[in-house]
């Protein structure tokens, strides 16, 4: 499940004492929503120019260190030494890729390295002081036990959601169709559903 302190507490109550897992894009986000509020944190000292620059190239703090382009890594750079708050939010950033890469690798065949990488991450944030990090922690802290057991039983909503997502876009895209059967004949086709019984015309 995303972590929804209501639904959590709405299947607790329906199903007794479920095994619940974490969805894995639900909790990294997290991550990802702190340093974007440091670096829109920080930007606002930078000079006009450098702050629409750093704004406009806001997705190369986002993207794995080793996947950037020579060019993303000078912009990286170059805004990571504008202000070493960023740099150690950029830091913290990284640090938790790398134990979700581990976690994912090692999967339920050791729990204690995912746990202890977990507390380092917990202890690198509280030593950085950063409150948009700190928050993070607590979260994480809240939900660590659905967190750790989408690693101990592997599952992840991450192709459903791929579908949900692809299936909005069509209804965004779909302003032409006033019949709701051909939508769903649209949404049908690109999903390829097959063994399906489905009349064109």
């Amino acid at each position: 499940m995303d972590m929804s302190y209501p639904f959590k507490s709405a299947v607790q109550k329906a199903l007794g004492n479920p095994v619940i897992i974490a969805d894995r894009f639900h909790f990294r986000r997290y991550v990802f929503w702190a340093l974007d509020r440091v670096r829109r944190r920080v930007q606002k000292d930078f000079h006009e120019y450098d702050r629409k620059k750093c704004k406009r190239m806001k997705h190369v703090f986002n993207k794995r260190y080793e996947a950037l382009s020579e060019k993303q890594h000078w912009y990286l750079e170059r805004y990571l030494g504008l202000s070493e708050e960023l740099r150690s939010a950029y830091r913290l950033k990284e640090m938790s890729r790398g134990w979700f890469d581990q976690a994912k690798a090692v999967g339920s065949s050791n729990g204690r390295i995912i746990k202890e990488g977990l507390y380092a991450f917990y202890r690198e944030v509280k030593a950085s002081g950063m409150k948009e990090f700190i928050k993070v922690v607590q979260t994480l802290q809240n939900w660590q036990t659905e967190i750790l057991n989408s690693f101990t039983f592997g599952y992840t909503n991450g192709p459903i959601e791929g579908l949900n997502n692809q299936t909005k876009v069509i209804k965004r895209n779909a302003f032409g169709f006033k019949r709701y059967d051909r939508l769903r004949m649209r949404v049908l086709l690109h999903h390829q559903v097959k063994g399906k019984t489905i009349q064109v015309g």
